[in-house]
């Protein structure tokens, strides 16, 4: 981490807790960053810090979120349990102005921004103290039952969730929960082969045909073109959350 950020706690396990990034001057509201890795244990918060160094430096306040995964006590309920209790704390941070909380996410980081904006409909995850007030998911797993039969990450989909698409999944799969209440930008790579742009393709679909506020920003480049910080397409999510910050 720089010399600025510094751990914050949410929970007894090792992997409960997030690394607050403060921007030099007012904040333009909080970014919480949320790594991605298939839910698999073996990646972690370090995915984000580099993200979470960028966003404080244009301004924002960044909350690089650790949870518990696949292999160290995580997957359905316990990955999303940490979610919620993990943006919630944010409320617990002295001097925080929480009008503006953005949940931004990478391949199933992106899953969990927007599953995260949606928590509050089910009584294990509400009520909330911190709502997600925007999503940006990066290449983001957002249709799970297509990425099952896709196999993407090898079965991590039914690894995470315990099990093929059935009903457990309307709690879990952010395409059953159109529309959300809160805008949602997918920036998706058109060369993307670890999660298809298809992914992004129809959430965005399926969320505008339900009247919700969703916007697909296809761009140049593979899984992890979205996150290469001297990207044409990171600039593009720097400059939507700059038009977001201002607004």
């Amino acid at each position: 981490m720089s010399g600025r950020a510094h751990r914050v706690a949410y929970g007894a396990d090792e992997s409960q807790y997030a690394e607050l990034y403060p921007p030099e001057g007012a904040s333009r509201g909080v970014v919480v960053v949320i790594h991605g890795g298939f839910w698999k244990a073996a990646y972690d918060a370090s995915l984000g810090r580099p993200l979470a160094e960028c966003l404080a430096l244009e301004g924002w306040t960044a909350w690089n979120l650790e949870y518990r995964r696949v292999g160290n006590g995580g997957g359905v309920p316990a990955t999303l349990d940490d979610l919620a209790a993990g943006i919630d704390a944010l409320a617990d941070v002295p001097g925080l102005d929480l009008t503006r909380v953005v949940a931004l996410g990478h391949s199933a980081g992106g899953h969990l921004a927007a599953w995260s904006a949606g928590r509050a409909r089910f009584a294990r995850w509400s009520p909330v103290r911190v709502p997600v007030t925007a999503v940006v998911s990066l290449a983001g797993v957002l249709d799970l039952s297509a990425a099952h039969v896709a196999d993407l990450g090898s079965g991590a989909v039914a690894r995470f969730v315990g099990g093929p698409p059935g009903p457990a999944y309307d709690q879990v799969d952010p395409l059953r929960q159109v529309p959300l209440d809160v805008p949602v930008w997918c920036v998706h790579g058109r060369d993307d082969e670890d999660v298809p742009l298809s992914q992004s393709e129809a959430y965005v679909s399926a969320a505008l045909a339900a009247g919700g506020r969703a916007r697909l920003l296809a761009v140049a480049g593979d899984h992890f073109t979205v996150v290469d910080l001297d990207s044409p397409a990171w600039a593009r999510t720097v400059s939507l959350l700059a038009d977001l910050g201002s607004g």
